[in-house]
């Protein structure tokens, strides 16, 4: 029985020593299996950290090329120069891809009360429409210029078109037209001022340049623009003004430019027996060269004029010289000024008061002699308000055995105004203009004119 005792003692000592013995294993085996667990858990965290982080780069890199997108758009929408664009397509298909158009000009009204002291400008004529000195009437001792008269038009409203192109060479192309309602300053072919005031287009301007060259219609190289005052009138110093737009062929280099410009000849008959006359008749153009130079102080420059001048077999030759400018007196303050003179200069000073050539007894032409020149001096008193003051000459040596005393020796002008811009663009000018016409046989006629406008600019 001891033996029985001792055998079931022992059993549980062996059950306890076989767990003793197996229970690390089992928990050896159960930490592998965590820790492989862990691995594998580890491993899936980092996949799907791989898979959140490859996600967010794909966000980003599309929220790049969006702002890209947009950046580009904007770039299309605001060209460089920040000049506003009507469309960002192309507005002219026909051109040259990348060219650029413009579009511009001014609405003008002008108001005029004129009183002449020899009778009254002729209705519809150009003299009604601004300062023109050969339409001034110069009559006898007895002669009545009546009651003042006014007249209103906007026919010096224009418009101009712009196409500029640069080639891939550097190369610069520009077409330029540009067109107002001047009509020629006679509405008789396009209606009247009964009703519907209609009036013409005129052409001003039309060429096309090519960096140093220009082909067209433009104002003559002989002409200084940039000296021209700042006048409510349609010129103002029209007297001693160059003033001719005209087809040419043109080359400018650096500060010199030259032309060959459309001729004309301009005639009066002998002893001014019948009206002046254009023969047509020209073979050779105008050829003109001018110099400037110019910086923060203004601009100086000369011009020289050879003509030719032609009526059926005679011919005869002139030119003429131009010395211009403008000088700026400090920020408010500047002087512009011209001095003309020449042989045969009569088409190109003050509209063409005098003619180019007289013919004589024999049906010969002579060159007529020319003098004219402006000064005019513009303050500005604030950037709402500035005035001018302005006076014009222009006189004509006449041989009177050939031209008869009933032409014009010389036509002068004084004016003065005050231009107000409440804002930007928009002007509204008053100017006081006096002018005088006199003939070789001391008859003289005075124009009084108060003459206002109103011109918004685009």
């Amino acid at each position: 029985m001891s033996k029985r005792i001792a055998s079931m003692s022992r059993r549980p000592l062996a059950a306890a020593l076989f767990v003793a013995l197996i229970a690390p294993g089992m928990a050896f085996a159960e930490t592998k299996k965590e820790k492989e667990l862990e691995a594998r858990i580890a491993q899936l965290e980092q996949q799907v950290q791989a898979l959140l982080s490859s996600q967010q780069q794909q966000q980003t890199a599309i929220a790049q090329t969006q702002t890209q997108i947009t950046e580009v758009k904007t770039a299309q929408a605001a060209p460089a120069d920040g000049k506003p664009r009507i469309q960002t397509g192309p507005i002219m298909p026909g051109a040259n891809p990348g060219t650029s158009f413009t579009y511009g000009g001014f609405i003008k009204m002008d108001g005029m009360y004129t009183d002449t002291s020899d009778g009254r400008i002729a209705d519809g004529s150009s003299g009604r429409l601004f300062y023109l000195p050969s339409s001034i009437p110069v009559g006898g001792p007895t002669a009545d210029g009546g009651d003042p008269y006014t007249d209103y038009h906007a026919q010096f409203s224009r418009f101009w078109f712009s196409a500029d192109h640069t080639t891939d060479k550097g190369d610069k192309i520009k077409a330029y037209i540009e067109a107002d309602m001047f009509g020629g300053g006679s509405n008789a072919l396009a209606g009247n001022e009964t009703a519907t005031n209609t009036y013409a287009v005129s052409l001003r301007q039309a060429y096309v340049s090519w960096n140093g060259w220009l082909a067209g219609q433009t104002w003559s190289n002989f002409q200084d623009v940039a000296a021209l005052p700042d006048a409510v009138d349609f010129v103002g110093t029209t007297d001693g003004t160059i003033f001719v737009r005209q087809a040419q062929l043109r080359y400018t280099k650096g500060p010199w430019s030259f032309s060959a410009e459309n001729p004309q000849t301009t005639i009066t008959p002998y002893l001014n027996n019948g009206a002046r006359f254009n023969s047509g008749d020209n073979v050779a153009p105008d050829i003109t060269a001018r110099w400037i130079t110019k910086g923060d102080w203004g601009h100086f420059t000369v011009a020289g004029l050879l003509r030719q001048f032609k009526y059926l077999d005679e011919t005869e030759t002139g030119g003429a010289v131009s010395v211009s400018g403008k000088f700026n007196l400090g920020k408010s303050d500047d002087i512009r000024y011209a001095v003309n003179a020449g042989s045969g200069i009569g088409r190109y000073l003050a509209f063409g008061l005098g003619s180019d050539v007289v013919v004589d007894a024999n049906g010969e032409l002579n060159a007529l002699d020319g003098y004219g020149g402006f000064v005019a001096w513009r303050h500005v008193f604030s950037p709402k308000l500035r005035s001018n003051l302005m006076y014009s000459a222009a006189m004509f040596d006449n041989d009177k055995a050939i031209t008869g005393f009933g032409v014009t020796e010389r036509a002068q002008s004084y004016h003065a105004n005050l231009i107000y811009s409440p804002f930007p663009k928009l002007d509204i000018g008053a100017e006081l203009i006096f002018g005088q016409r006199a003939l070789e046989d001391d008859r003289e006629g005075d124009l009084r004119r108060i003459h206002t406008h109103v011109k918004y600019s685009f």
